[in-house]
């Protein structure tokens, strides 16, 4: 099981989050970014990107 640690520092409202390599390994193939479907979707956007096919958001709500 990947552990992950998290510190948050008193009376702030950021945390960071440290990770080694081996855990970020064994958590992008729990998330599933080593799966064909979605390097193909990553692969798409970045020609998208640099096609020029990108407007600026405010929210995700904009993407609905």
């Amino acid at each position: 099981m990947t552990t992950l640690t998290i510190l948050q520092k008193p009376n702030s409202r950021k945390i960071r989050v440290d990770i080694d390599l081996d855990q970020w390994e064994k958590l992008a193939d729990v998330f599933g970014f080593y799966q064909p479907s979605f390097l193909k979707t990553l692969k798409q956007s970045l020609k998208e990107s640099g096609n020029g096919k990108v407007r600026k958001i405010g929210s995700l709500k904009e993407l609905g």
